[in-house]
């Protein structure tokens, strides 16, 4: 009856959600090689404190959701990536054993949201190695196990950003500086205190990153200060 695209957080949530409304009929498709999405990279706390009344890391939360499908007995497949989509909600999916079809009633959308590169937010320069978004670095780090500098600027004072200052210097980076275009921080006034405060990394402002230099490997960026 109902397939949903994406076994992360809000593809588990959908899937639990129908199963208690009585729809049975239903597959999770999965393009990694487990479910959780972002959730397996987020090792920190914070999450579950509406939900569940206590804080618990991502892969933690994510476990809680996992755990809910089986019980319902949910199917699911992993290893496996949507191609295409047609007009008569006909899917066909890559996995290892080849093509599949299926045919459904209705489909979720849950594959979350991808970060912008350097690129596709118009920072002049060339694309050497050593610039990644939060969440690549991010997992390079937690699920890999792979650091990828020792010497740090971050773009940004998302909440993402923040909590990679922090897990940087934890685990042996200098963070130089974060840098923020608003006149505002945009993460929240925890994980400044948290990520930046407590590690003595400070926040610029009023700031973005106007040149990248290097060209096979990250040699050094220029950073401006805006006006309103």
């Amino acid at each position: 009856e109902v397939i949903i695209i994406g076994g992360g957080p809000a593809g588990l949530a959908a899937a639990v959600k129908l199963k208690q409304l009585g729809i049975h009929d239903l597959l999770i498709i999965e393009r990694e090689r487990e479910l959780g999405g972002i959730l397996r990279q987020c090792i920190h706390d914070g999450f579950g404190l509406t939900r569940f009344k206590e804080a618990l890391s991502g892969p933690e939360y994510a476990q809680r959701f996992k755990e809910e499908v089986l019980k319902l007995g949910i199917d699911y497949i992993t290893d496996t990536t949507v191609i295409e989509i047609s007009e008569d909600k006909q899917i066909i999916a890559a996995s290892k054993e080849g093509l599949k079809t299926y045919q459904s009633k209705a489909i979720i959308l849950t594959m979350g949201c991808r970060e912008r590169t350097h690129g596709a937010i118009s920072i002049p320069g060339s694309r050497p190695a050593g610039v990644y978004t939060a969440g690549v670095a991010q997992a390079y780090m937690n699920l890999k196990n792979i650091a990828i500098g020792k010497k740090v600027v971050i773009l940004g004072s998302g909440d993402i950003g923040l909590i990679m200052a922090r897990r940087m210097t934890l685990e042996g980076a200098k963070v130089e500086a974060v840098f923020e275009l608003q006149p505002y921080p945009s993460g929240l006034p925890r994980n400044i205190e948290q990520c930046l405060n407590d590690y003595s990394i400070p926040l610029f402002l009023s700031h973005t990153v106007t040149n990248i230099k290097g060209t096979s490997r990250l040699e050094g960026i220029t950073v401006s200060q805006v006006d309103d």
